[in-house]
Parts: structure tokens; C-alpha cells; sequence
């Protein structure tokens, strides 16, 4: 019968006082929201109003404050299991980003190492060469004094053999060339020369270099960036719509813009590059208005954002990479000059990545413009190559090709690794890097598109067309935008939400 017997409901109170562990919580003050037994609300609860919990409880299971309570701690629950989640997904960002940090730490080491021994070894064959020519100067004084030496032995002896001999007659001409020998300079020459190979070189230490290496900062710092966007702000871009138009036309253009390229400054601001009218603007996203403009000596192509308010513009008609602040006015820093018609162009690490034609190549170069290595692009692959985009892993190197309508993926040998063509690809331009490692590429044609391709260039799909002329593009991850420069006066602006 035990086994079979129905519960029934009790109103009785079992759960012992925390405070007066003999007694058994009975009551619940409603004002102080507190539960005691006899003993609390004795001492801290007279005066209140009391409720007493076997009056109140009764079918306390079917009331309204019990499923809602039920409710509220589910939605409980699945809060902390999203945080739970989100922490969890820090944690391994926090290790990628670890590293990442350590990656980036030894590739700057050994590219501080690689152009120091390269340094070494330049300022090390100089000296071999300032060695090479002393020692044969040398050896060469050496062989004439030598000979000299030899010669003149030889006329001692000849002469004391001829007095000896009683030979007059040959003793007076030997004795003649012997003083015709005398008047020779050629000792003193060699002796002249002697002094001009005396190798005392010393190595002096550039001081630039020994007074950067004695800051503590000198290897570098870690920065937390204000471009890190929080976890649950990140989403990924599953479709983009229109949203709105930008003109960045001005009274002082004198024809309608191109903005051949674009870049996100800040969250609320972006930089066209307008071509025909040899312009840089930066243009406010809020309020929609160009709020800072100057003109350039020839058209700019495209551009990089670098460290400290600075950035970095292609101009192929200069063939010249200018570098310049956003700081206050737009104004040029330095100039660096290109071996070739540069036309897109990336900042990573220290180093421009820029693509040019005619020499069909990729240069790699520091921030004062020094080429550091050279890609040469497969002809026969790139017939028209314009704008580049370095990969995540920078193992990889993206460029678009106008004419063959393609995106290939070269790697840092100058080798090709995956090429991506369809139909549905016609003149593509600017591309843009996803958090994922996908590409969304502009398709500059009349009816023009953006194209999503996966980063192995196996895949891709069409999302959004209609476009007049798109030809740059850049993506504000703050506001989940994506802006697209065109041939006109309008920056179309597409929500990526």
C-alpha cells in the first residue's frame, strides 16, 4: 500500500532558521522581503505587517506568481547559459589572439633580424671590397719594389765583376745605367701609394639605431585596439540591403567623382579617393557631409589605413605612393616613388603591399617606400591586375583582375594557389576581408553586383546586384555596413545587418 500511496499537499514548514538553527522558518515579512521563524520576527520584524506561511501557501503551485517565477528563472538560466557561451568563446579568442600577438612578435623579430643581417652584410662586402683594393695595391707595390730591389742586386754585382774583371768598358755603361736607374721615381711612388693604402677604417654605430635600441619601448608595445568589436556585436553578414546614398560631391569638383578607392577611418568616417577630380575627402557618415577635402597632383587610385592617423595612396599617373596624416588637414608626409603603374595597395605589419602593371608585379615595401621583395605575377594569369587583398594568415594575397574577369589567390612566392571565374564575375575591382575569411568583391558593369567568394575561391554567390558602376569598397564592422564608391557622385551605403 506504501508503494501505491498518492502524495498530498502539506502546508507544513520543515526548512530550519539560519539564524535560530532550532526553529522553523514560518513567516515572510512582504516589506523587508524577508523569511524567519518566531525568534526573527520577534527581535527584527514587529512592527511589520506578517504574512504566516501556512495561510498563504495553499495551492501556492497553481497561482500566477508561481509560473511566473518558473518564468523568470528560465530566462535566468538561458542568460547565464549565454554568457556562459560568449565567455567560453572569449576564452578561445583570447588564446587565438595570444597567438596571433606571438606570431606577430617573432615575425617582427625576424624581419628586425633579416634586414639587419642584411645591413651586416652590405656594410661587410663594402669592406671587402675597400680590402680587395688595398691588398692588390699592395701586392703590386710589393712586386715593383721587389723587382726594383732584384735589378738594382744585379747591377752591384755586375759592376764589382767588372772591376774585378778589368773590363773598363763594360763597367763604364753598366756604371751608366745604374745611375740612369737612380734617377727612377718609382720607389718613391710606391712609397706615395704604400701611404694611401694605410687601412685604418673604423665602424662607427649609426647613432639613430643606438638611441632607439636604449628606449624601453624600443621592440615595440601592446595597444588594446579600439577596433575590436565585443562577441555579441559580431555577426556575420548573411545578406546586405540598400540603405541609403552619401554624395560627396563639392563646389569645387570639377566633374562628377569616381572613388576608385575607400577606407573606414573611424566608426563615423571614411575616406573616398575621387580620381577625376584629383581628391582625397573625408566624409562625415552621420551627417552625410564631406567635412574635410584636398587636391592631390594627379589622380589617386586607392588606399591603406596605417598606424597613427596615417594613410597611404596610390598614384599611378605619379607612379608614386604618397603618405599622408588625417591628423587636421589632409596633408602629404612623404613621397615614395613606384617602379611601375601601382594601383591597389594594403598596409600589414610595418610593410605596403601594391600591385601594379606594367611591370606586371607585387611590391613589398616599408613605410619610407624601400622595396623589400618582389613578386613578379604570372602573365599568362593576370592580364589586367587592379586591387589586392592580403589574406588572414598572409599566406595568401588576393588580387582581381579586370580584364579576366577573376580573383586569384597568389601565395608569397609568386605562385598561384587558387583562381575563382564565373559568369557571374564581370570586371571585378575592390574587395573587402569578412571576419569568416570570405571576400565580398565589386563587379564594376552596368548593372553592377557585389560577389561573396569563400576564402578558398571554391565558392560564391551573388548578394545584392543592380549597382551602377560599383568600383571600391570598404566595411565599418561598427556600424555593419558596407560602403560601395562608385562612377558618380554617390557612395551607396548597404546595411550588412
Amino acid at each position: 500500500m506504501d508503494k501505491h500511496a498518492v502524495s498530498k499537499e502539506s502546508d507544513e514548514c520543515t526548512e530550519k532558521c539560519q539564524m535560530h538553527k532550532k526553529e522553523v522558518i514560518k513567516f515572510f515579512c512582504p516589506k523587508h522581503e524577508a523569511l524567519g521563524c518566531n525568534d526573527c520576527i520577534v527581535l527584527n520584524h514587529r512592527a511589520c505587517d506578517i504574512d504566516y506561511i501556512p495561510d498563504k501557501c495553499a495551492s501556492i503551485g497553481d497561482s500566477a506568481e508561481f509560473r511566473e517565477l518558473l518564468s523568470e528563472l528560465d530566462q535566468k538560466v538561458n542568460e547565464a547559459d549565454n554568457i556562459i557561451k560568449q565567455a567560453s568563446d572569449r576564452e578561445k579568442e583570447l588564446y587565438s589572439c595570444y597567438d596571433k600577438l606571438l606570431k606577430e612578435i617573432t615575425m617582427f623579430r625576424k624581419e628586425i633580424n633579416d634586414r639587419l643581417d642584411q645591413l651586416q652584410k652590405q656594410i661587410q662586402t663594402d669592406a671587402d671590397k675597400m680590402k680587395f683594393t688595398d691588398k692588390q695595391a699592395v701586392k703590386k707595390m710589393l712586386e715593383t719594389c721587389t723587382n726594383i730591389s732584384s735589378d738594382t742586386k744585379q747591377l752591384q754585382s755586375r759592376l764589382q765583376d767588372y772591376k774585378a774583371s778589368k773590363q773598363n768598358g763594360q763597367l763604364y755603361i753598366t756604371m751608366k745605367q745604374a745611375k740612369s736607374k737612380l734617377k727612377s721615381d718609382e720607389i718613391k711612388e710606391a712609397d706615395r701609394s704604400l701611404e694611401k693604402t694605410n687601412m685604418q677604417y673604423t665602424f662607427v654605430q649609426n647613432q639613430d639605431l643606438t638611441n632607439v635600441l636604449s628606449r624601453q619601448d624600443a621592440f615595440g608595445e601592446l595597444i588594446l585596439s579600439s577596433s575590436v568589436v565585443p562577441l555579441k556585436e559580431r555577426k556575420p553578414i548573411n545578406k546586405l540591403t540598400h540603405k541609403e546614398h552619401i554624395n560627396i560631391k563639392t563646389k569645387s569638383n570639377q566633374t562628377h567623382c569616381w572613388t576608385t578607392g575607400c577606407v573606414v577611418l573611424s566608426s563615423n568616417k571614411i575616406v573616398p579617393a575621387d580620381y577625376n577630380n584629383e581628391k582625397l575627402k573625408v566624409v562625415d557618415i552621420k551627417d552625410k557631409t564631406v567635412i574635410k577635402e584636398t587636391t592631390l597632383s594627379s589622380s589617386p587610385r586607392d588606399i591603406a589605413v596605417m598606424p597613427q592617423d596615417h594613410i597611404a595612396v596610390t598614384m599611378p599617373i605619379k607612379k608614386k605612393i604618397l603618405i599622408m596624416t588625417t591628423a587636421g588637414k589632409l596633408s602629404t608626409v612623404r613621397r615614395c616613388p613606384v617602379k611601375g603603374d601601382c594601383r591597389g595597395i594594403a598596409f600589414h605589419e610595418g610593410h605596403l603591399y601594391l600591385v601594379c602593371r606594367d611591370p606586371e608585379c607585387l611590391f613589398i615595401t616599408d613605410t619610407q617606400g624601400n622595396v623589400q621583395s618582389t613578386i613578379k605575377l604570372d602573365k599568362k594569369i593576370f592580364f589586367d591586375p587592379y586591387y589586392l587583398l592580403l589574406g588572414k594568415d598572409l599566406r595568401h594575397i588576393f588580387i582581381s583582375d579586370e580584364y579576366n574577369h577573376s580573383v586569384v589567390s597568389i601565395t608569397l612566392q609568386g605562385d598561384i594557389s587558387a583562381e575563382y571565374k564565373t559568369k557571374d564575375i564581370r570586371y571585378p575591382w575592390g574587395m573587402v576581408m569578412l571576419d569568416d575569411g570570405s571576400l565580398l568583391v565589386s563587379c564594376s558593369a552596368r548593372n553592377g553586383s557585389i560577389h561573396r567568394i569563400s576564402g578558398d575561391l571554391k565558392q560564391g554567390q551573388t548578394m545584392i546586384d543592380n549597382l551602377c558602376l560599383p568600383q571600391s569598397m570598404c566595411y565599418n564592422c561598427d556600424q555593419h555596413e558596407v560602403y560601395v564608391g562608385c562612377s558618380g557622385d554617390q557612395i551607396i551605403v548597404l546595411s550588412a545587418k
